[in-house]
């Protein structure tokens, strides 16, 4: 009798198998879209400002390394500026950068030009500008940092672009159900590769309506930036607390959304797109 329940119980497990190896897969896959600065290695920039990595360059198709997944973006990340420090004299070539801030105070000068910096303040900062950061607080001055290449022989914006995100008004309020969005930067601000840079939020107890991307030359990112959300991808769900991104999978066929499963409290992203090929600035 015990003989025969053990050959009926490896049978019934020998059936799940091939159902539970891909699920596993599955979250497998969907786990190299996402990064998380909390579990980077930090690497020094500007001279002194700590970075650390959420989102590289790589394959998108075929991942090998979490994370490493942008084809079209240079790198996502956070960092840090301590307290009374000054980076460097720093001028990008073949690159900008879109700067987030999240927390501290702190002055940004570039080209003759000096701007306050604090919590949701944004700065397009183009590329061969000279350009400064310094802590003027007594804590650390964090931001999040968007690299994106500049394409051959583009012409890239003469100042710095500031944007006070806090000031700005709603662009809309029902996109895909329920998106609240703040436009930060689009093409014609000056940028080089990404085509829109904006915050969006959601309200408490919301659902976005899950789509997909229809064609491959999308790269789309979404970073929460306040409070925790649920990432909805594929036939899988993961949380998504601040300074954690996903990048849509741009296969056709992955559906993806985010849930604002709190009762009070609304969540926040800051979110940034390639849609498709666009003329060269000159």
């Amino acid at each position: 009798m015990i003989r025969r329940l053990m050959v009926s119980a490896i049978a019934v497990l020998t059936s799940l198998t091939p159902l539970a190896l891909a699920q596993q897969s599955e979250s497998e896959r969907i786990d190299m879209y996402f990064g998380d600065w909390h579990t980077s290695t930090p690497h020094v920039t500007h001279g002194v400002l700590e970075e650390r990595d959420i989102l590289t360059r790589g394959d998108p198709y075929h991942p090998t390394t979490k994370g490493a997944i942008l084809q079209f973006i240079n790198s996502y990340s956070y960092a840090t500026l301590a307290a009374g420090a000054s980076t460097q004299p720093t001028l990008l070539k073949g690159q900008q950068e879109i700067y987030f801030f999240v927390s501290g105070r702190g002055i940004a000068t570039a080209g003759g030009m000096t701007s306050d910096l604090f919590q949701n303040i944004a700065i397009l900062m183009p590329a061969n500008l000279e350009f400064t950061l310094k802590n003027t607080g007594d804590e650390p001055l964090a931001m999040y940092i968007i690299n994106e290449p500049t394409p051959p022989g583009f012409r890239p914006n003469d100042k710095m672009l500031v944007r006070d995100e806090n000031t700005l008004p709603i662009a809309t309020s029902d996109a895909l159900w329920c998106h609240i969005d703040k436009m930060l930067f689009v093409t014609a601000d000056g940028l080089g590769t990404l085509e829109s840079v904006l915050t969006l939020t959601l309200d408490s107890l919301t659902i976005a309506q899950p789509h997909l991307v229809d064609h491959n030359d999308i790269e789309e990112v979404w970073a929460a930036l306040e409070g925790t959300s649920v990432a909805f991808i594929s036939n899988q769900l993961r949380k998504q607390p601040p300074g954690v991104a996903y990048l849509h999978i741009p296969d056709n066929k992955t559906p993806h959304s985010n849930i604002n499963y709190m009762e009070n409290g609304q969540v926040k992203f800051l979110y940034f797109a390639r849609y498709h090929p666009h003329e060269t600035r000159k």
